[in-house]
């Protein structure tokens, strides 16, 4: 069985795994980078708390010893259903059966200013570009004379009050506090401001109402001004407009509102739902086809539990690529199709940090809440366990425990690409 797995997040990449060296299967992984990238801790490469290369792993060390997963670094153009197979912008390749796992992007909801001027952070290379905004930012601060622009570079605007956005907003609060007036002492910090704003009524709308309050309560502790039941209309680069027609002048936009579904062309239109999603059925076929499977936060599947779709988190996605691989193995060996497994998601929890010391933890069953300093090593003991490679998560901890210690993070550098024709350096995000 020929299997192409398009996408090397956590569900492409845990089927790949999961089907590695078993007889029977021949596997080609798609993927636009060469590296599988741990984005729960983004945020941290985009604050210097920890550099890209922890929280990457070379896809072709994963599958060393592989004798049946080839790698194809490329970017998926069209699937073309009738001819079984898929177009990228490297080649053409066959497949007998197509498993999409493309994930999601960020979603500005059709609004172009805020995607030209604000800065998302779905990738290694946008977290890393959002690290060099920020701290030119604090560079070109030294030199303005204006109060008025001296206070816009200074300010720094969250847009999303979800687990991204919450901790984002406390890590730079902590750099406001421990870091900043260390490198910048000539930089009055006291005028800094860091908002948060959420559309809703409150942070961390998808967890229990006592993480809700927790969050906000300890991101204020932090000095981050939360504006909840507050939408933002636009944002040209200077100004952010919000839709009482109030603004805040700011150079520095991270946008955490949102994602949508990253959906190849060639897919039937009347099978995209609601976030830009792939319609599936139990067991994660997508709809109208036989040999098109979808996971992860590309897929929708509608179930009593779910009537909305499960939410777009690593462990749906690692969970229907453990149920695929097991499918995969009873359709190879010819077994009755009524055995194959329908997808049924477990629960695990949800958990968000703010800052050192302060996190959250929700558990379903049975239904605990923790908060504080047990629920932060709670989620630092997960991240590391999810963490690809002995090396990267020696690395993790080495860089948490020096951060820990020394209230200090390393990595505030600034790279550029060097113009060999202009004879000087372009902007940090050209």
């Amino acid at each position: 069985m020929k299997i192409v797995i398009v996408g090397a997040g956590f569900g492409g990449l845990r089927l790949a795994r999961q089907l590695n060296n078993k007889a029977g299967f021949d596997i080609v992984l798609v993927d636009r980078f060469n590296y599988h990238q741990f984005q729960p801790l983004f945020y941290q490469v985009a604050t210097a708390g920890l550099d890209a290369s922890n929280i990457s792993f070379p896809l072709r060390k994963v599958f060393q010893k592989s004798k049946n997963v080839k790698i194809r670094l490329a970017e998926l153009k069209q699937v073309i259903p009738a001819e079984n197979k898929i177009v990228t912008d490297a080649e053409e390749i066959s497949y007998d059966v197509l498993v999409i796992a493309t994930g999601a992007d960020t979603n500005f909801f059709g609004n172009e200013q805020m995607a030209r001027h604000a800065f998302p952070m779905k990738s290694t290379v946008e977290a890393l570009q959002l690290r060099y905004r920020l701290l030119q930012n604090f560079e070109t601060a030294l030199t303005i004379k204006d109060p008025a622009e001296l206070q816009r570079l200074m300010n720094i605007v969250v847009v999303g009050g979800g687990p991204t956005g919450v901790e984002v907003s406390g890590a730079l609060a902590e750099m406001k506090k421990y870091v900043l007036p260390k490198d910048y002492p000539e930089l009055d910090f006291s005028g800094m401001h860091i908002y948060l704003l959420e559309g809703g009524a409150k942070t961390l709308a998808t967890m229990s109402e006592k993480s809700s309050v927790q969050s906000n309560k300890y991101l204020q502790g932090l000095g981050v001004e939360v504006l909840t039941n507050t939408l933002v209309k636009e944002y040209d680069g200077i100004n952010v407009t919000l839709s009482d027609g109030q603004f805040i002048k700011t150079g520095t936009v991270i946008w955490a509102a949102g994602i949508k579904g990253n959906i190849p062309n060639g897919i039937d239109k009347t099978m995209i739902a609601k976030g830009n999603r792939i319609k599936t059925n139990r067991y994660c076929v997508v709809q109208g086809y036989q040999n098109i499977y979808a996971i992860g936060d590309i897929a929708y599947m509608e179930t009593a539990d779910y009537p909305q779709g499960h939410p777009q988190v690593a462990p749906v996605a690692m969970q229907q690529a453990d149920m695929l691989a097991g499918n995969f193995r009873l359709i190879e060996r010819k077994a009755n199709p009524e055995t194959q497994f329908e997808f049924v998601y477990n629960d695990k929890g949800s958990m968000a940090t703010v800052g050192r010391n302060l996190a959250v933890v929700d558990i379903p069953k049975p239904k605990l809440h923790f908060g504080g300093f047990f629920a932060w090593m709670i989620w630092m003991g997960l991240h590391l366990m999810l963490i690809l490679g002995v090396k990267n998560r020696f690395f993790v901890f080495s860089n948490w425990l020096y951060n820990y210690i020394t209230y200090d993070q390393n990595l505030r550098l600034i790279f550029r690409e060097f113009n060999r024709e202009a004879g000087k350096s372009p902007n940090a995000r050209s």
